[in-house]
């Protein structure tokens, strides 16, 4: 049977094994489905672009690249695939201008002290004056089994975080706290259930699986790739993400990016938890 969608890791923090490519802490997959070729995140540099080269993959004919959310490890690839566009473009070599997804609040200025801004160093205005940009709070659906999720519903108080020093400024310059709402994923439907492709997991995986439960009118979950913000979890908080997924019985549990060793294990002791790292190939 022919595969329904693949999805291939371009950066990860880690690589696969015999596999000579590099990582850095960011996060970026190249997703195919449907005949579409969709860029999800493009990791803290030009390392993508790197990455698929030895892979053998041009990013020329992207039909759309998704940002999970604002902050550098997953926009700071912008730049980089500006200048590789332009090129393209200059030396007329065949290409797609593809569209640019996200939350609106994306590409708002990050002020963490002492950084003035952990967000996307390229503003949204001179992202538009290179992408069609496409912004939305609901659910899109991209596909006819991909979905952009749109803005999380926060359910589980256990996946809260107060924002401490992180701020975020507004359009009317407005600055306050940052709850990075725009934090979204992305979900799969295959035939044996739902596959959630997730960036950093801000929004709470758990409050993520859920939504793309709703959203896609399907319980079942198969996999789970992506970062799940469990690099210094508090442990009541960690046990109960690991009950909830447990629950899931998913086929397997691909945590990587900001997911810590030691919450690897511990998720591992009742979660299909498996390696992931750049060149990585899933099919469904």
């Amino acid at each position: 049977m022919e595969p329904q969608a693949s999805l291939t890791v371009l950066v990860d923090n880690n690589t696969i094994t015999d596999h000579y490519f590099s990582g850095e802490p960011g996060l970026s997959f190249l997703i195919r489905t449907a005949g579409k070729n969709i860029l999800f995140d493009t990791g803290y540099s030009d390392l993508f672009i790197q990455n698929a080269r030895k892979m053998g993959i041009s990013l020329l004919d992207l039909d759309m690249i998704v940002f999970s959310h604002g902050h550098l490890d997953h926009t700071g690839g912008i730049p980089a695939f500006i200048r590789s566009l332009t090129g393209a473009m200059l030396e007329d070599i065949p290409h797609k201008v593809p569209e640019i997804l996200s939350h609106p609040f994306c590409f708002y200025p990050r002020p963490k002290f002492p950084s003035p801004n952990i967000g996307s160093l390229v503003s949204e205005e001179e992202v538009g004056r290179h992408f069609t940009m496409l912004t939305a709070i609901q659910p899109y659906w991209i596909t006819g089994d991909l979905v952009f999720l749109g803005q999380i519903e926060r359910k589980h108080a256990f996946e809260t975080h107060e924002p401490g020093i992180r701020k975020i400024i507004m359009p009317d310059g407005w600055t306050g706290p940052d709850f990075i709402l725009d934090d979204s994923a992305l979900a799969l439907k295959t035939s044996e259930g739902l596959v959630v492709i997730t960036g950093c997991s801000h929004a709470g995986i758990c409050n993520i699986v859920e939504t793309a439960r709703t959203v896609c009118h399907e319980d079942r979950v198969v996999d789970i790739i992506g970062g799940l913000h469990l690099f210094t979890p508090n442990q009541p908080a960690l046990e109960k993400t690991r009950e909830y997924l447990h629950s899931l019985r998913l086929h397997a549990l691909y945590a990587c990016h900001c997911t810590s060793l030691s919450s690897k294990i511990f998720l591992a002791e009742k979660c299909p938890v498996k390696e992931a790292g750049v060149g990585m190939a899933l099919e469904w």
